[in-house]
């Protein structure tokens, strides 16, 4: 089930399987309800007429997006010979205790065909393709949606506690195109493709699969909600192993592209 957010007439609304569904269906409203009840509201819900306005992110103002780090190998690697503080990422890697940073409020997620940005100050940019979950207010993964965590190499590099300035700034975060509903133990070995377009041309190209990951779905999802409220559910990028070599950096024109279980997020480079 594939459930996605459209921009009509009367307002956002969201639908199901390409159909309009109510009026009063939200997603705040069916992430505070558990897993099975939610699955039961979508299957007993009556649809209208195909969702064929604009697509929007896959998102509400009330939900918050998190990020994970170096949960992968490769990234944990690519930190390392990117700071001039090497050892945190190698010690956050082995920790049991994993890296989770804030990222976007809804309102700031640009979705599917929605254009993302590189910071003016920033001299080494990269997208980070991410499977991010979908978790309801009792911490249940209920699905997942594809995830571009943008980000800054060489503000990071600097010093890692520059963190949320290389993460966090207008157009870092895209969601898209859609939220589908699985079980987070179907989401164990999934397919993650990454292209970068440059005048049409594919200029890096990548792939990973999320049993490369060092860190649990479920774990990650935990660690979130120790403490930590989130009343109308959340997203949660899971981290990325795609990196791109240090000679390359993005541009505006780009087109980045992400594909995860065959579901496309593409996103322009403004």
């Amino acid at each position: 089930m594939l459930l996605t957010r459209h921009l009509t007439p009367t307002g956002p609304r969201w639908a199901k399987d390409g159909e309009l569904l109510p009026y009063e269906t939200t997603l705040s409203s069916l992430l505070r309800k558990s897993a099975a009840e939610m699955l039961t509201e979508l299957a007993n819900a009556p649809s209208e007429d195909p969702a064929d306005a604009t697509l929007l992110p896959p998102v509400e103002t009330d939900q918050e997006v998190w990020a994970s780090g170096v949960t992968y190998l490769s990234s944990r690697m690519a930190r390392e010979a990117e700071s001039q503080s090497k050892d945190v990422y190698e010690k956050v890697y082995e920790a049991d205790r994993p890296e989770l940073f804030f990222k976007a409020t809804g309102w700031r997620v640009a979705g599917h065909e929605q254009p993302i940005r590189v910071r003016e100050d920033s001299s080494w940019d990269v997208p980070e393709p991410e499977l991010t979950l979908v978790i309801n207010s009792t911490g249940e993964v209920v699905g997942y949606t594809v995830g571009n965590d943008v980000s800054s190499r060489s503000i990071e590099g600097e010093n890692p506690l520059y963190l949320p300035q290389a993460k966090v700034y207008n157009g870092s975060c895209a969601l898209g195109p859609g939220i589908r509903i699985r079980e987070v133990n179907t989401l164990r070995d999934v397919p993650i493709h990454l292209q970068i377009l440059r005048s049409g041309e594919v200029v890096f190209e990548g792939d990973t699969r999320t049993s490369q990951m060092k860190r649990n779905l479920d774990e990650l999802a935990a660690y979130l909600y120790r403490e930590l409220e989130q009343p109308n559910g959340s997203f949660l990028m899971t981290g990325t192993g795609i990196v791109p070599t240090e000679a390359f950096t993005l541009q505006t024109g780009d087109r980045v592209r992400i594909t995860i279980d065959g579901l496309t997020l593409e996103n322009p480079v403004a």
